[in-house]
């Protein structure tokens, strides 16, 4: 239970819990600043993994109501990737059309190991493709995917953010397996940001990379807070309990939402829709009361009560979704040709 209440980071960021209130106050909505800088970021934005990725030719309205909603909302930051098919092409071209780049906060990510030890060709031939996919002359965050050529990456980085093509460095995981090289690179105390894997079910981050963020002044991205749906999937058919209403949570996707980002070393949460309405629902979250310590407790205790928590992980990501984009295409293709 001590990892799910985060006793000892609370304990630690007075300063970093100072900040984000003040800009909550000014702003009016829930805002945590990025320790190396101060700047302040919306606590929730938006994931764009599978759910932007559409074949081309393919109607994709439904993906720039998305961003718009997000926008108008509060939220600016958005997280992508080359290698989310056409999720970069998605996020710029709808971007432009609803005259935002330049209000967005992209956090991208770079995957590349070279045709040989330390070259950059590659590297910067991805970054180039980036900017023009994304309609930007720099990106604010560049992010090690997965930790991919992590050693031979991050001097890069620093490379890029010397000349001005980066704002920010950062490095990324999804999997618990690679919790502890993350937060490794974080102890290192050379990174802008990390992104890691984290919600109500899975609280492994907070044994030490969360704590350890909070020590070297690392910001947080976390990605899955729904566990790619699965969480859902679990609470179908139930209603929240009613202590929900304390924290102004009307959906559980709030009630997942507001426990990630009331985490106090948590800078932003990254969760994915290609839902308008979803959008919406996910971005009230800025608004509102967060859940103490005792709350945080009390809404782990009510999940592990429910059947089917504790297998989660054993749940197939996304049950009842289909994202037919150019990842499934080539998916499909190669089970076809074994």
């Amino acid at each position: 239970m001590q990892g799910a209440l985060g006793l000892g980071v609370t304990a630690a960021m007075p300063g970093l819990l100072a900040g984000a209130a003040r800009a909550q106050q000014q702003s009016g909505i829930i805002t945590r600043t990025i320790p190396r800088t101060n700047e302040a970021l919306p606590a929730v934005g938006l994931g764009t993994f599978l759910v932007f990725d559409v074949i081309p030719g393919q109607k994709r309205d439904h993906l720039r109501e998305v961003m718009r909603r997000f926008f108008d909302g509060g939220g600016r930051v958005i997280d992508t990737s080359p290698l989310y098919g056409t999720g970069e092409i998605t996020v710029g071209d709808h971007a432009a059309a609803l005259g935002i780049s330049d209000q967005l906060f992209i956090a991208n990510k770079i995957w590349s190991t070279g045709e040989y030890l330390m070259d950059e060709s590659h590297a910067r031939r991805s970054l180039q493709q980036s900017e023009n996919r994304l309609w930007r002359e720099r990106i604010d965050l560049m992010q090690v995917h997965s930790l991919v050529n992590v050693d031979v990456m991050v001097p890069y980085l620093r490379a890029w953010k010397k000349e001005g093509r980066i704002r920010y460095l950062g490095v990324t995981h999804f999997e618990n397996a690679y919790m502890e090289p993350l937060t490794n690179w974080v102890e290192r105390g050379n990174l802008d940001f990390v992104q890691v894997n984290y919600s109500i079910f899975n609280r492994q981050a907070e044994q030490r990379l969360l704590p350890m963020a909070a020590e070297r002044g690392t910001a947080v991205l976390t990605n899955m807070p729904f566990e790619k749906s699965r969480l859902f999937k679990v609470v179908e058919g139930r209603p929240l309990p009613d202590f929900a209403r304390e924290i102004g949570a009307e959906t559980w996707a709030q009630f997942f939402l507001k426990w990630v980002i009331s985490h106090p070393a948590v800078t932003c949460a990254l969760p994915a829709t290609s839902n308008p309405d979803h959008a919406a629902e996910n971005i009230a979250v800025l608004r509102g009361p967060l859940p103490d310590r005792e709350m945080r407790a009390r809404m782990v205790r009510h999940m592990e009560s429910i059947p089917g928590f504790d297998k989660i992980a054993e749940m197939p990501w996304y049950p009842d979704k289909r994202y037919p984009g150019t990842i499934a295409r080539g998916q499909a293709e190669l089970r076809a040709r074994t």
